[in-house]
């Protein structure tokens, strides 16, 4: 039988962690990358520019998001698609993250904590805000 409390902390746990994690690769291609570079960098790779800045929103308004507590399961599947998206791209450089260009068990693996996080929800102490009737319960 799961502990309603500990499965709580563990929740607020996973959410700290994903979310410290996608604010430093969002600041990483803000600050060290530069936003020029990141484009440049999706663009070599065959993507519009424009991805480059929904990356960058996404890491690191997301990651802003789970580490207040934030619409944590909406968030959670929003970003989902980055990370197979990021998995994709390191497909073919191998398993580990440490092959050259970067494996793909690093991405994988955080897409799988999404999942994860989607489905605990947020845990505690986050912030709850008023969610519209419109929202599914198994959303908010």
């Amino acid at each position: 039988m799961t502990d309603d409390k500990a499965a709580s902390y563990a929740a607020l746990l996973l959410r700290l962690t994903l979310g410290a994690a996608l604010v430093a690769h969002g600041a990483l291609k803000v600050f060290v990358f530069t936003v020029p570079g990141t484009v440049q960098f999706f663009e070599s790779l065959g993507y519009p520019g424009i991805f480059a800045y929904l990356v960058i929103l996404a890491e690191v308004g997301g990651g802003a998001a789970l580490l207040l507590g934030v619409a944590v399961r909406p968030v959670a599947l929003a970003l989902i698609p980055v990370m197979i998206g990021a998995t994709l791209q390191h497909a073919g450089n191998g398993w580990l993250f440490s092959a050259p260009g970067g494996g793909w068990e690093f991405p994988a693996f955080w897409t799988v904590t999404l999942v994860v996080q989607a489905l605990l929800g947020a845990g505690a102490l986050a912030v709850h805000l008023p969610v519209p009737a419109v929202v599914p319960v198994w959303a908010r």
